[in-house]
């Protein structure tokens, strides 16, 4: 399943992390790049700069792992690229798997870019519309602008829902006379 996804520099992938509806949760995973030039590796795809970047160094595809300690929901991935900026090293066409471990992985979604600037939100939606739940996420970059060799990419994001149990526990008191009980003293 392929789609076209743009880039938008005015997407704020921070709003719902704010509202408190999502949450990012790369720091619970453990990161690892297929290749990676000195001084451009993890680091600087997970610092909170869009003027860093990874860049890869050798054949594609260029591979980002990231595997997680138990079982984790996955609500979407936000990928910040700046074709402006990085011309050839520009992803095309990204591959997003997911599984267990690095040989059950399977496609969730495979998206074709034209020269992004910007974020772009991937969901990653189950057949039934709900989140995956998973151990490990592959993004295989399959290709780039002009037919560049090794890719850039500035930032990645992986979101998880958050689910505010307290609240779902607590009864909604409606009448003046049960709203006295709204707040444990």
């Amino acid at each position: 399943m392929s789609s076209k996804l743009t880039a938008n520099p005015d997407l704020d992938v921070f709003k719902e992390e704010r509202e408190g509806k999502l949450r990012e949760v790369g720091g619970h995973a453990v990161w690892s790049l297929s290749s990676c030039k000195p001084g451009f590796g993890v680091d600087q795809l997970r610092d909170d700069s869009s003027d860093t970047y990874w860049q890869s160094d050798g054949p594609q595809p260029h591979l980002v792992n990231i595997q997680f300690r138990r079982k984790t929901t996955i609500h979407d991935i936000c990928i910040y690229t700046d074709y402006k900026a990085d011309e050839s090293y520009t992803p095309n066409r990204i591959s997003i798997r997911a599984g267990s471990h690095f040989n059950d992985l399977l496609e969730i979604e495979q998206i074709e870019l034209s020269e992004p600037v910007g974020w772009v939100s991937i969901p990653m939606k189950q057949v039934n519309n709900k989140p995956i739940r998973t151990f490990m996420v592959q993004i295989a970059v399959l290709s780039n602008h002009q037919n560049g060799r090794d890719t850039h990419l500035r930032r990645i994001k992986i979101r998880s829902p958050v689910h505010d149990l307290s609240m779902a526990k607590m009864p909604k008191f409606t009448s003046v006379e049960l709203l006295q009980y709204a707040y444990i003293k």
